[in-house]
Protein backbone atom coordinates (compact mmCIF):
# COMPACT_ATOMS: atom_id res chain seq x y z
CA UNK A 1 0.00 0.00 0.00
CA UNK A 2 1.34 3.40 -0.98
CA UNK A 3 0.43 6.87 0.28
CA UNK A 4 1.00 10.35 -1.15
CA UNK A 5 1.76 12.36 1.98
CA UNK A 6 4.82 14.45 1.11
CA UNK A 7 5.91 13.66 -2.46
CA UNK A 8 9.17 12.15 -1.20
CA UNK A 9 7.56 8.70 -1.48
CA UNK A 10 8.15 8.28 -5.21
CA UNK A 11 11.20 7.77 -7.43
CA UNK A 12 11.88 9.72 -10.60
CA UNK A 13 10.57 6.84 -12.71
CA UNK A 14 7.38 6.75 -10.64
CA UNK A 15 6.90 10.51 -10.98
CA UNK A 16 7.35 10.28 -14.72
CA UNK A 17 4.89 7.38 -14.85
CA UNK A 18 2.31 9.50 -13.00
CA UNK A 19 2.86 12.38 -15.42
CA UNK A 20 2.76 10.11 -18.47
CA UNK A 21 -0.44 8.46 -17.29
CA UNK A 22 -2.02 11.86 -16.60
CA UNK A 23 -1.12 12.98 -20.11
CA UNK A 24 -2.65 9.81 -21.58
CA UNK A 25 -5.81 10.27 -19.51
CA UNK A 26 -6.06 13.86 -20.70
CA UNK A 27 -5.79 12.77 -24.31
CA UNK A 28 -8.27 9.88 -24.14
CA UNK A 29 -10.27 9.91 -20.87
CA UNK A 30 -12.85 7.39 -22.08
CA UNK A 31 -10.16 4.71 -22.24
CA UNK A 32 -9.88 4.85 -18.44
CA UNK A 33 -13.59 5.05 -17.61
CA UNK A 34 -13.65 1.73 -15.70
CA UNK A 35 -10.26 1.81 -13.95
CA UNK A 36 -11.82 2.39 -10.50
CA UNK A 37 -15.18 0.78 -11.13
CA UNK A 38 -16.70 -0.19 -7.78
CA UNK A 39 -14.07 1.79 -5.83
CA UNK A 40 -14.63 4.81 -3.61
CA UNK A 41 -12.87 7.45 -1.59
CA UNK A 42 -13.59 9.83 1.27
CA UNK A 43 -12.74 13.41 0.31
CA UNK A 44 -12.19 15.17 3.65
CA UNK A 45 -11.77 18.95 3.61
CA UNK A 46 -11.01 21.13 6.62
CA UNK A 47 -10.37 24.06 4.26
CA UNK A 48 -12.45 25.62 1.48
CA UNK A 49 -11.65 24.65 -2.09
CA UNK A 50 -12.63 25.17 -5.70
CA UNK A 51 -10.05 23.32 -7.80
CA UNK A 52 -9.07 20.54 -5.41
CA UNK A 53 -12.57 19.45 -4.46
CA UNK A 54 -13.95 19.69 -7.99
CA UNK A 55 -11.08 17.83 -9.59
CA UNK A 56 -10.92 15.02 -7.04
CA UNK A 57 -14.67 14.42 -7.27
CA UNK A 58 -14.50 14.43 -11.07
CA UNK A 59 -11.40 12.23 -11.03
CA UNK A 60 -13.28 9.49 -9.17
CA UNK A 61 -16.25 9.90 -11.49
CA UNK A 62 -14.21 9.78 -14.70
CA UNK A 63 -12.46 6.61 -13.52
CA UNK A 64 -15.75 4.91 -12.73
CA UNK A 65 -15.47 5.29 -8.96
CA UNK A 66 -17.22 7.45 -6.41
CA UNK A 67 -15.87 10.17 -4.13
CA UNK A 68 -17.81 10.99 -0.95
CA UNK A 69 -17.25 14.61 0.10
CA UNK A 70 -17.00 15.18 3.86
CA UNK A 71 -17.16 18.84 4.89
CA UNK A 72 -14.95 19.24 7.96
CA UNK A 73 -14.62 23.02 7.89
CA UNK A 74 -16.09 23.25 11.39
CA UNK A 75 -12.90 21.63 12.59
CA UNK A 76 -14.39 18.53 14.16
CA UNK A 77 -11.78 16.11 12.80
CA UNK A 78 -10.03 14.74 15.87
CA UNK A 79 -12.44 16.41 18.31
CA UNK A 80 -15.71 14.47 18.22
CA UNK A 81 -13.69 11.27 17.95
CA UNK A 82 -9.99 10.57 17.56
CA UNK A 83 -8.37 10.77 14.14
CA UNK A 84 -7.40 7.12 14.55
CA UNK A 85 -11.01 6.04 15.10
CA UNK A 86 -12.14 8.29 12.25
CA UNK A 87 -9.66 6.56 9.95
CA UNK A 88 -10.55 3.05 11.15
CA UNK A 89 -14.23 3.69 10.47
CA UNK A 90 -13.76 5.16 7.01
CA UNK A 91 -11.40 2.39 5.94
CA UNK A 92 -14.21 -0.15 6.47
CA UNK A 93 -16.23 1.60 3.76
CA UNK A 94 -13.92 3.30 1.26
CA UNK A 95 -10.81 2.46 -0.73
CA UNK A 96 -8.89 5.71 -0.18
CA UNK A 97 -8.75 8.81 1.98
CA UNK A 98 -8.16 12.24 0.41
CA UNK A 99 -7.43 14.97 2.94
CA UNK A 100 -7.18 18.75 2.66
CA UNK A 101 -6.15 19.58 6.21
CA UNK A 102 -4.55 22.18 8.43
CA UNK A 103 -1.88 19.91 9.87
CA UNK A 104 0.43 17.42 8.17
CA UNK A 105 0.19 15.36 11.34
CA UNK A 106 -3.51 14.73 10.63
CA UNK A 107 -2.65 12.96 7.37
CA UNK A 108 0.09 10.97 9.06
CA UNK A 109 -2.36 9.77 11.71
CA UNK A 110 -4.95 8.86 9.09
CA UNK A 111 -2.29 6.73 7.38
CA UNK A 112 -0.97 5.30 10.65
CA UNK A 113 -4.32 3.96 11.81
CA UNK A 114 -5.96 3.29 8.45
CA UNK A 115 -5.73 0.47 5.95
CA UNK A 116 -6.19 2.33 2.63
CA UNK A 117 -4.05 4.84 0.72
CA UNK A 118 -4.04 8.41 2.05
CA UNK A 119 -3.59 11.25 -0.42
CA UNK A 120 -2.49 14.73 0.62
CA UNK A 121 -4.78 17.26 -1.05
CA UNK A 122 -2.99 20.07 0.87
CA UNK A 123 -1.55 20.45 4.34
CA UNK A 124 0.44 23.12 6.12
CA UNK A 125 3.65 21.47 4.87
CA UNK A 126 2.99 20.05 1.42
CA UNK A 127 0.78 20.21 -1.66
CA UNK A 128 2.24 17.32 -3.67
CA UNK A 129 -0.47 16.75 -6.29
CA UNK A 130 -0.39 20.47 -7.09
CA UNK A 131 3.33 20.23 -7.83
CA UNK A 132 2.74 17.21 -10.07
CA UNK A 133 0.15 19.17 -12.04
CA UNK A 134 2.57 22.08 -12.23
CA UNK A 135 5.36 20.01 -13.71
CA UNK A 136 2.98 18.30 -16.13
CA UNK A 137 2.10 21.81 -17.33
CA UNK A 138 5.75 22.82 -17.62
CA UNK A 139 6.49 19.74 -19.70
CA UNK A 140 3.52 20.40 -21.97
CA UNK A 141 4.70 23.93 -22.73
CA UNK A 142 8.49 23.56 -22.70
CA UNK A 143 8.77 19.99 -23.94
CA UNK A 144 11.01 18.83 -21.11
CA UNK A 145 11.69 18.97 -17.36
CA UNK A 146 15.32 17.97 -16.96
CA UNK A 147 17.42 21.13 -16.78
CA UNK A 148 14.48 23.56 -16.80
CA UNK A 149 14.84 26.46 -14.35
CA UNK A 150 11.80 27.41 -12.30
CA UNK A 151 11.82 30.36 -9.93
CA UNK A 152 9.23 30.67 -7.18
CA UNK A 153 8.57 34.25 -6.06
CA UNK A 154 7.09 35.42 -2.75
CA UNK A 155 6.40 33.61 0.49
CA UNK A 156 7.84 30.15 1.13
CA UNK A 157 4.95 27.82 1.94
CA UNK A 158 3.52 24.35 1.35
CA UNK A 159 3.46 24.89 -2.43
CA UNK A 160 7.09 26.02 -2.38
CA UNK A 161 8.07 22.91 -0.42
CA UNK A 162 6.34 20.63 -2.92
CA UNK A 163 7.84 22.40 -5.93
CA UNK A 164 11.26 21.76 -4.40
CA UNK A 165 10.54 18.09 -3.64
CA UNK A 166 9.05 17.24 -7.04
CA UNK A 167 11.54 19.45 -8.88
CA UNK A 168 14.52 17.74 -7.25
CA UNK A 169 13.19 14.31 -8.17
CA UNK A 170 12.38 15.33 -11.75
CA UNK A 171 15.69 17.11 -12.41
CA UNK A 172 14.34 20.68 -12.41
CA UNK A 173 16.48 23.56 -11.14
CA UNK A 174 14.29 25.31 -8.58
CA UNK A 175 15.06 28.78 -7.23
CA UNK A 176 13.13 30.45 -4.42
CA UNK A 177 13.35 34.24 -4.49
CA UNK A 178 11.81 35.31 -1.20
CA UNK A 179 12.14 38.05 1.44
CA UNK A 180 14.65 37.43 4.21
CA UNK A 181 13.24 34.92 6.68
CA UNK A 182 10.37 33.84 4.40
CA UNK A 183 11.94 30.83 2.74
CA UNK A 184 10.76 27.22 2.45
CA UNK A 185 10.97 24.72 5.29
CA UNK A 186 14.67 24.21 6.11
CA UNK A 187 14.44 20.43 6.56
CA UNK A 188 12.46 19.96 3.36
CA UNK A 189 14.96 22.08 1.45
CA UNK A 190 17.93 20.12 2.84
CA UNK A 191 16.42 16.73 2.00
CA UNK A 192 15.33 17.85 -1.45
CA UNK A 193 18.78 19.33 -2.15
CA UNK A 194 20.41 15.95 -1.57
CA UNK A 195 17.99 14.35 -4.02
CA UNK A 196 18.63 17.15 -6.53
CA UNK A 197 22.34 16.25 -6.60
CA UNK A 198 21.42 12.72 -7.67
CA UNK A 199 19.40 14.05 -10.60
CA UNK A 200 21.82 16.70 -11.85
CA UNK A 201 19.90 19.79 -10.75
CA UNK A 202 20.23 22.51 -8.11
CA UNK A 203 17.96 24.16 -5.57
CA UNK A 204 18.61 27.69 -4.32
CA UNK A 205 17.11 30.30 -2.00
CA UNK A 206 17.97 33.98 -2.42
CA UNK A 207 16.45 37.41 -1.76
CA UNK A 208 17.23 39.67 -4.74
CA UNK A 209 14.51 39.82 -7.44
CA UNK A 210 17.00 41.47 -9.79
CA UNK A 211 18.97 38.21 -9.81
CA UNK A 212 16.06 36.13 -11.14
CA UNK A 213 16.73 34.29 -14.39
CA UNK A 214 14.30 31.49 -15.19
CA UNK A 215 12.36 29.60 -17.79
CA UNK A 216 9.34 29.50 -15.49
CA UNK A 217 8.14 32.11 -13.01
CA UNK A 218 5.80 30.86 -10.30
CA UNK A 219 3.98 32.57 -7.46
CA UNK A 220 1.30 32.05 -4.83
CA UNK A 221 -0.63 34.30 -2.48
CA UNK A 222 1.46 36.17 0.10
CA UNK A 223 -0.82 35.05 2.95
CA UNK A 224 -1.58 31.35 3.29
CA UNK A 225 -5.12 30.03 3.57
CA UNK A 226 -6.34 30.22 7.15
CA UNK A 227 -4.09 33.17 7.95
CA UNK A 228 -6.26 36.25 8.47
CA UNK A 229 -3.42 38.73 8.04
CA UNK A 230 -4.63 41.54 5.72
CA UNK A 231 -2.78 41.52 2.41
CA UNK A 232 -2.14 45.25 2.56
CA UNK A 233 -0.23 44.81 5.82
CA UNK A 234 2.41 42.66 4.08
CA UNK A 235 2.38 44.52 0.77
CA UNK A 236 5.55 46.50 1.48
CA UNK A 237 7.51 43.33 2.22
CA UNK A 238 6.35 41.33 -0.77
CA UNK A 239 5.71 43.89 -3.51
CA UNK A 240 9.32 43.68 -4.79
CA UNK A 241 8.59 40.00 -5.51
CA UNK A 242 5.47 40.65 -7.58
CA UNK A 243 5.37 38.97 -10.99
CA UNK A 244 4.81 41.82 -13.44
CA UNK A 245 5.77 42.65 -17.00
CA UNK A 246 9.16 44.03 -15.94
CA UNK A 247 10.12 40.85 -14.06
CA UNK A 248 8.91 38.60 -16.88
CA UNK A 249 11.08 40.55 -19.32
CA UNK A 250 14.21 40.75 -17.15
CA UNK A 251 14.04 37.09 -16.08
CA UNK A 252 13.68 35.72 -19.59
CA UNK A 253 10.74 33.58 -18.50
CA UNK A 254 8.88 31.62 -21.17
CA UNK A 255 5.83 30.82 -19.03
CA UNK A 256 4.24 32.10 -15.82
CA UNK A 257 2.37 30.01 -13.23
CA UNK A 258 0.15 30.51 -10.17
CA UNK A 259 -1.51 27.71 -8.20
CA UNK A 260 -4.59 29.89 -7.49
CA UNK A 261 -6.61 31.48 -6.04
CA UNK A 262 -4.81 34.67 -7.04
CA UNK A 263 -4.96 38.09 -5.49
CA UNK A 264 -4.63 40.02 -8.71
CA UNK A 265 -2.30 43.01 -8.71
CA UNK A 266 -0.71 41.83 -5.49
CA UNK A 267 1.51 38.79 -6.17
CA UNK A 268 0.78 38.90 -9.91
CA UNK A 269 -0.55 41.64 -12.19
CA UNK A 270 -3.57 41.37 -14.42
CA UNK A 271 -1.36 41.98 -17.45
CA UNK A 272 0.77 38.93 -16.70
CA UNK A 273 -1.97 36.61 -15.49
CA UNK A 274 -4.06 37.32 -18.57
CA UNK A 275 -1.06 37.60 -20.89
CA UNK A 276 0.27 35.25 -23.53
CA UNK A 277 2.88 33.69 -21.22
CA UNK A 278 0.39 32.74 -18.54
CA UNK A 279 -0.40 29.02 -18.26
CA UNK A 280 -2.34 29.46 -15.03
CA UNK A 281 -5.56 27.89 -16.27
CA UNK A 282 -3.78 25.04 -18.07
CA UNK A 283 -2.18 24.36 -14.70
CA UNK A 284 -5.59 24.35 -13.01
CA UNK A 285 -7.02 21.97 -15.62
CA UNK A 286 -4.12 19.57 -15.15
CA UNK A 287 -5.08 19.10 -11.50
CA UNK A 288 -7.91 16.86 -12.78
CA UNK A 289 -5.65 14.65 -14.87
CA UNK A 290 -3.00 14.33 -12.16
CA UNK A 291 -5.64 13.40 -9.58
CA UNK A 292 -6.98 10.74 -11.95
CA UNK A 293 -3.47 9.38 -12.43
CA UNK A 294 -2.60 9.35 -8.72
CA UNK A 295 -5.88 7.65 -7.76
CA UNK A 296 -5.34 5.01 -10.43
CA UNK A 297 -1.85 4.27 -9.13
CA UNK A 298 -2.64 4.11 -5.42
CA UNK A 299 -6.03 2.41 -5.22
CA UNK A 300 -5.85 -1.33 -5.66
CA UNK A 301 -7.81 -2.61 -8.64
Amino acid sequence: MRHLLTGFEFTQDEYLDILDTAAAMKKDPKKYAHVLEGKSGAIMFEKPSLRTRTTFELAFYRLGGHGVYLDLQNGELGKRETIGDYSRNLCRWVDSLVGRVFSQRTLEELAQYGSVPVINALSDMYHPAQAMADYLTVREHLGKLQGVKLCYMGDGNNVTNSLLVAGAILGVNVDCCVPEGCGPDVQVFAKASEIAKEHGCQLRVFNDPKAVRADVLYTDTWVSMGDNTPLDSVKKKYMPYQINDALVASSGAQIVMHCLPAHRNYEITDEVMDGNKSVVFDEAENRLHIHMSVLSKLIKA
